[in-house]
Protein backbone atom coordinates (compact mmCIF):
# COMPACT_ATOMS: atom_id res chain seq x y z
CA UNK A 1 0.00 0.00 0.00
CA UNK A 2 1.27 3.50 -0.82
CA UNK A 3 1.80 6.24 2.07
CA UNK A 4 -0.84 8.74 1.71
CA UNK A 5 0.48 12.05 -0.18
CA UNK A 6 -2.05 14.29 1.87
CA UNK A 7 -1.33 13.33 5.06
CA UNK A 8 2.71 13.86 4.22
CA UNK A 9 1.74 17.11 3.08
CA UNK A 10 -0.12 17.81 6.29
CA UNK A 11 2.91 17.43 8.60
CA UNK A 12 4.98 19.01 6.30
CA UNK A 13 2.85 22.01 6.49
CA UNK A 14 1.96 21.40 10.02
CA UNK A 15 6.06 21.21 10.74
CA UNK A 16 6.60 24.38 8.40
CA UNK A 17 4.32 26.36 10.39
CA UNK A 18 5.54 25.78 13.60
CA UNK A 19 9.23 26.41 12.56
CA UNK A 20 7.91 30.26 11.02
CA UNK A 21 6.00 30.91 14.29
CA UNK A 22 8.88 30.04 16.79
CA UNK A 23 11.04 32.05 14.51
CA UNK A 24 8.35 35.04 14.52
CA UNK A 25 8.44 34.80 18.05
CA UNK A 26 12.22 34.80 18.71
CA UNK A 27 12.65 37.38 16.26
CA UNK A 28 10.24 39.42 18.06
CA UNK A 29 11.71 38.77 21.31
CA UNK A 30 15.17 39.62 20.15
CA UNK A 31 14.19 42.48 18.30
CA UNK A 32 16.51 45.80 19.51
CA UNK A 33 15.56 48.74 21.70
CA UNK A 34 13.27 51.14 20.03
CA UNK A 35 11.70 49.29 17.27
CA UNK A 36 7.83 49.66 17.82
CA UNK A 37 5.33 46.33 17.23
CA UNK A 38 2.10 48.80 17.27
CA UNK A 39 1.55 47.56 21.38
CA UNK A 40 0.96 49.72 23.99
CA UNK A 41 4.00 51.35 25.64
CA UNK A 42 5.99 49.72 28.33
CA UNK A 43 4.90 50.87 31.72
CA UNK A 44 6.62 50.33 34.89
CA UNK A 45 5.53 47.88 37.57
CA UNK A 46 4.98 48.97 41.02
CA UNK A 47 4.74 47.55 44.35
CA UNK A 48 1.58 47.90 46.16
CA UNK A 49 -0.28 45.50 48.43
CA UNK A 50 -3.06 43.61 47.30
CA UNK A 51 -6.14 45.12 46.76
CA UNK A 52 -8.19 43.76 50.01
CA UNK A 53 -6.14 42.50 52.54
CA UNK A 54 -8.50 40.33 54.14
CA UNK A 55 -9.05 38.60 50.60
CA UNK A 56 -5.92 38.70 48.59
CA UNK A 57 -7.26 36.58 45.70
CA UNK A 58 -10.45 38.84 45.51
CA UNK A 59 -11.17 39.62 41.57
CA UNK A 60 -10.40 43.70 41.84
CA UNK A 61 -13.73 45.46 40.65
CA UNK A 62 -12.28 47.33 38.06
CA UNK A 63 -11.41 44.10 35.59
CA UNK A 64 -14.45 44.27 32.81
CA UNK A 65 -16.60 41.81 32.35
CA UNK A 66 -17.28 38.44 31.32
CA UNK A 67 -15.03 35.58 30.02
CA UNK A 68 -11.19 37.05 30.67
CA UNK A 69 -7.86 36.24 32.00
CA UNK A 70 -7.46 39.22 34.53
CA UNK A 71 -3.69 40.04 34.99
CA UNK A 72 -2.82 42.83 37.75
CA UNK A 73 0.28 44.56 37.27
CA UNK A 74 1.03 45.92 41.04
CA UNK A 75 -0.05 42.78 42.77
CA UNK A 76 1.75 40.11 39.96
CA UNK A 77 -1.87 38.07 40.13
CA UNK A 78 -3.97 36.72 37.26
CA UNK A 79 -7.24 35.41 37.34
CA UNK A 80 -9.43 33.28 35.19
CA UNK A 81 -12.84 34.91 34.76
CA UNK A 82 -15.54 32.60 33.12
CA UNK A 83 -19.20 32.47 33.26
CA UNK A 84 -21.27 35.09 35.14
CA UNK A 85 -17.92 36.90 36.26
CA UNK A 86 -16.70 34.30 38.38
CA UNK A 87 -12.91 33.76 39.00
CA UNK A 88 -12.16 29.88 38.97
CA UNK A 89 -8.45 30.27 39.10
CA UNK A 90 -6.39 32.87 40.87
CA UNK A 91 -2.65 33.00 41.20
CA UNK A 92 0.72 34.46 41.32
CA UNK A 93 3.05 35.14 38.90
CA UNK A 94 6.30 36.30 38.54
CA UNK A 95 6.65 39.12 35.26
CA UNK A 96 9.80 39.96 33.10
CA UNK A 97 11.10 43.35 32.69
CA UNK A 98 8.87 44.72 30.02
CA UNK A 99 5.03 45.22 31.00
CA UNK A 100 2.22 46.09 28.78
CA UNK A 101 0.24 49.11 29.68
CA UNK A 102 -3.60 48.48 31.69
CA UNK A 103 -6.28 47.92 29.31
CA UNK A 104 -7.81 45.23 27.13
CA UNK A 105 -5.96 43.13 24.74
CA UNK A 106 -6.93 39.47 23.14
CA UNK A 107 -4.24 36.15 22.65
CA UNK A 108 -2.58 36.70 19.37
CA UNK A 109 -0.59 33.84 19.45
CA UNK A 110 -0.22 30.45 21.27
CA UNK A 111 2.74 28.34 21.28
CA UNK A 112 3.23 24.40 23.22
CA UNK A 113 7.07 24.55 24.10
CA UNK A 114 10.12 27.10 22.98
CA UNK A 115 12.91 28.74 24.27
CA UNK A 116 12.25 31.66 26.71
CA UNK A 117 14.56 34.78 26.43
CA UNK A 118 16.39 33.54 29.76
CA UNK A 119 17.20 30.33 27.35
CA UNK A 120 14.86 28.06 29.87
CA UNK A 121 12.29 25.55 27.65
CA UNK A 122 8.89 26.50 28.55
CA UNK A 123 5.56 25.39 27.80
CA UNK A 124 2.36 26.53 26.98
CA UNK A 125 2.95 30.29 25.63
CA UNK A 126 -0.40 32.20 25.78
CA UNK A 127 0.60 36.03 23.81
CA UNK A 128 -1.07 38.86 24.12
CA UNK A 129 0.56 42.09 23.37
CA UNK A 130 3.66 43.33 22.08
CA UNK A 131 5.61 46.57 23.55
CA UNK A 132 8.73 48.01 21.48
CA UNK A 133 9.52 44.38 20.06
CA UNK A 134 8.84 41.98 22.59
CA UNK A 135 6.04 39.93 22.86
CA UNK A 136 4.75 39.78 26.11
CA UNK A 137 2.86 36.85 27.28
CA UNK A 138 2.38 33.66 30.00
CA UNK A 139 4.39 31.12 29.85
CA UNK A 140 5.61 28.22 32.40
CA UNK A 141 8.95 26.55 32.53
CA UNK A 142 9.32 23.04 32.11
CA UNK A 143 11.49 22.34 35.23
CA UNK A 144 8.62 24.84 36.61
CA UNK A 145 11.96 26.97 37.97
CA UNK A 146 11.39 30.57 39.12
CA UNK A 147 11.65 33.51 36.39
CA UNK A 148 14.90 34.93 36.20
CA UNK A 149 15.73 38.01 37.46
CA UNK A 150 13.79 40.94 36.11
CA UNK A 151 16.79 43.33 36.48
CA UNK A 152 18.59 42.00 33.23
CA UNK A 153 19.60 43.66 30.33
CA UNK A 154 17.70 40.75 28.49
CA UNK A 155 14.41 41.96 27.61
CA UNK A 156 11.67 39.97 28.10
CA UNK A 157 8.12 40.31 28.49
CA UNK A 158 7.53 36.63 29.49
CA UNK A 159 5.14 36.17 32.51
CA UNK A 160 6.41 33.08 34.25
CA UNK A 161 3.56 31.02 36.13
CA UNK A 162 3.43 27.91 37.25
CA UNK A 163 3.22 24.55 35.38
CA UNK A 164 -0.09 23.96 36.63
CA UNK A 165 -1.08 27.46 36.45
CA UNK A 166 -0.20 27.43 32.94
CA UNK A 167 -1.80 24.21 31.84
CA UNK A 168 -5.01 26.17 33.17
CA UNK A 169 -4.05 29.24 31.60
CA UNK A 170 -3.57 27.12 28.06
CA UNK A 171 -6.82 25.59 28.19
CA UNK A 172 -8.52 28.90 29.23
CA UNK A 173 -6.98 31.61 26.98
CA UNK A 174 -7.32 30.50 23.33
CA UNK A 175 -6.88 32.64 20.38
CA UNK A 176 -9.16 35.98 20.59
CA UNK A 177 -9.81 35.20 24.37
CA UNK A 178 -9.53 38.57 26.09
CA UNK A 179 -6.79 39.44 28.82
CA UNK A 180 -7.52 42.63 30.81
CA UNK A 181 -4.64 44.39 32.19
CA UNK A 182 -4.73 46.56 35.43
CA UNK A 183 -2.52 48.41 37.84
Amino acid sequence: MAPSNAGFVTALTAAALATVGFLAYQASASAPTGTHTGGAPAVAASSKAPRDDRHPDALPPDSGTGNRVVYSLDDNRVWLVGPGDKAFRTFEVAPGNIHPAPGTYTVTSRSGSVTGTDGAPIEHVVRFAGVDGVAVGFSAAVDDAPAPASTGTVRTGGIRESRADGDAMWDFATIGARVVVIR
